[in-house]
């Protein structure tokens, strides 16, 4: 899975206060969204991605608790990737991003599909560079807070892809993880998807289960050192 004097004094206070409150309001809640997918990249086999979701957090692992994740603060647009082997939280925000190309043209062609769900086509310059099927009334927030996370991380996307030798560079890469990287999400959670490089996601369940406060910490003792910035 395939994740920043007095003055400081008074900042370290707030940032503690406000950490505090969430998890008080985390622990008033009783139950927590959890969507289970299977991706797969191209040429590899398939794999389970688990995404749980409350009002203040997002966490994305393989469904292991003590494993790897990924965790979203939503109130704070904060994103962490944990790595335990390292005993390290890369620390990611969202950032300004260059503007589009004037020779950039999107387009987000729908229509109806089953049950009220939408199919769409996501294409930029007449090429798709994703398609799939989205639900508007199935679990907004999680949809919600997916698009989030997408949206603190293009600064990231944009700086691997401008790093990327020229050959390798595709616009869709552009398209689903930076400039539109909410623009389907924004339509209601993905059931289905495909991109234009092969990689898939499929929906394989959502259920609202027990809430478990600790998988949305970050481990003690681990050392955040903020994503390389543009």
């Amino acid at each position: 899975m395939k994740w920043f004097a007095l003055l400081g004094m008074f900042a370290a206070g707030a940032v503690q206060a406000a950490e505090m409150t969430g998890l008080r309001h985390m622990t008033e809640l009783r139950y927590m969204t959890e969507l289970r997918y299977v991706d797969q990249d191209p040429g590899d086999p398939p794999y389970a991605t688990r995404i749980l979701v409350t009002p203040d957090y997002l966490r994305m692992d393989t469904g292991e608790d003590d494993g790897d994740f990924v965790l979203l603060d939503r109130r704070q647009h904060k994103a962490f990737n944990v790595m335990r082997e390292n005993r390290l939280a890369m620390v990611f925000v969202p950032a300004t991003l260059p503007p589009r190309p004037e020779s950039w043209q999107s387009r987000l062609l729908v229509k109806p599909h089953a049950k009220g769900a939408q199919r769409y086509r996501l294409l930029v310059n007449g090429q798709t560079c994703s398609e799939g099927v989205a639900d508007r009334h199935a679990v907004p927030d999680a949809a919600r807070a997916m698009a989030e996370l997408k949206t603190v991380l293009a600064a990231t996307q944009y700086r691997v892809w401008r790093d990327t030798p020229v050959e390798l560079r595709h616009d869709c890469d552009l398209a689903n993880l930076v400039w539109e990287a909410d623009s389907t999400l924004r339509m209601g959670l993905t059931l289905e998807e495909r991109e234009f490089s092969g990689r898939s996601r499929m929906l394989q369940g959502r259920s609202s289960v027990p809430l478990k406060p600790e998988l949305f910490r970050l481990p003690d003792g681990f050392a955040e050192m903020p994503a390389p910035g543009l």
